[in-house]
């Protein structure tokens, strides 16, 4: 095992450039989540760790050694891609076993090393048998397995879920982060998924066109946004931003229709802010008083409701766990606490007050 650490590292295809001065730390043993929409430079950073792409500028180390230039199959890593790349002919016990060939280790050793992968990952019924007669779960499991045999001191996970179906990616996570668990190694996951982000990552780094946002927990970064674009990337439904102004007494943002936001604590500020709330902060008034919101759009699914609506012209989300019956067009009255409230400066998009 190893910590990774990249410095001011930059990547430039031509006359773009995708990955602009990134610094950031993984320590030794971490689970770290690269997360962001596509095209913010999150596999590209990867592939450069793993030495599929070139540094443009910058230095990358993987434990005390600088990698920036040494062969991918020397920088003692080991990658999982998202479309299983499995050997159709071989058997899964061949597949797994190949990259040990290669390095020509002992038989015995190789035997031995893909009967422990095998036991962790669930396929030791299934080394006899060659990836069209596995499902698409556990040809995900044999590209872990691949990797898992070779002991590396890092493993680099490009969106490996993406191409299975939403129950089989839930229950990958959980293999996953219980594989991480038992060995101990450390990883870097690619995701555009905030909800893989969350529940997998010791760390999360949120990327946005080749720069880093913010770098935390997955708590602190949920609870804590930095800014605008994470508030509303992290997060499903996304934080509700209510424009307004601030108070005179600095404890509330004041919509243009005169509705009053309560703060927590005085925030100063001059020009437009934005009010944050997430859905699951609101709930239902039972007096019919407190923020009014028009309802356009109810959607049950048993265990939640989320409604839709406006307050003051402005779009609002509400996620509720209990069951209501309301309509379009009607109205609901909406309470919250000030201390799960968030503020931000509308034109920079950054974090105001505490």
């Amino acid at each position: 095992m190893a910590s990774v650490e990249i410095q001011n590292v930059h990547k430039i295809f031509g006359d773009l450039e995708t990955i602009k001065g990134v610094s950031l730390k993984v320590p030794d043993g971490a689970f770290v989540v690269f997360v962001g929409p596509s095209g913010c430079g999150k596999s590209t950073l990867l592939r450069m760790i793993a030495g599929l792409e070139d540094i443009s500028s910058g230095t990358i180390r993987i434990g005390d050694r600088i990698i920036n230039d040494v062969e991918p199959k020397n920088r003692d890593i080991a990658m999982v891609f998202q479309n299983y790349a499995l050997y159709p002919h071989m058997t899964i016990a061949e597949n797994m076993a190949f990259s040990l060939r290669l390095a020509k280790k002992p038989r015995a050793e190789i035997d031995s090393r893909v009967a422990d992968a095998a036991r962790i990952l669930g396929l030791s019924d299934y080394l006899d048998r060659y990836p069209k007669q596995l499902s698409g779960g556990q040809r995900q499991r044999v590209a872990m397995g691949r990797a898992i045999v070779r002991n590396p001191q890092v493993f680099l996970f490009d969106e490996p879920l993406s191409n299975l179906d939403a129950k089989l990616r839930v229950q990958m996570r959980a293999e996953l982060k219980d594989i991480h668990f038992r060995l101990k190694t450390t990883t870097i996951y690619v995701t555009h998924d905030q909800i893989e982000a969350m529940t997998m990552a010791d760390r999360i780094v949120v990327l946005r066109q080749g720069l880093v946002e913010q770098i935390g927990a997955p708590l602190d970064i949920y609870d804590r946004p930095v800014n605008t674009f994470v508030a509303s990337f992290i997060g499903s439904p996304s934080m509700n931003l209510l424009e307004g102004l601030i108070s005179d007494d600095g404890m509330a943002v004041m919509t243009s229709g005169g509705i009053r936001l309560p703060l927590a604590a005085p925030v100063a500020a001059r020009g437009p802010v934005l009010y944050g709330i997430r859905p699951e902060h609101l709930f239902v008034s039972k007096d019919g008083e407190g923020l009014a919101m028009l309802v356009h759009n109810v959607e049950p699914t048993g265990s939640e409701t989320f409604v839709q609506g406006d307050v003051d012209g402005q779009k609002l989300s509400v996620q509720l766990r209990e069951r209501i019956v309301i309509h379009p067009n009607e109205k609901l009255f909406l309470r919250f606490s000030p201390s799960n409230s968030h503020v931000f400066d509308k034109t920079s998009g950054q974090r105001l007050g505490e």
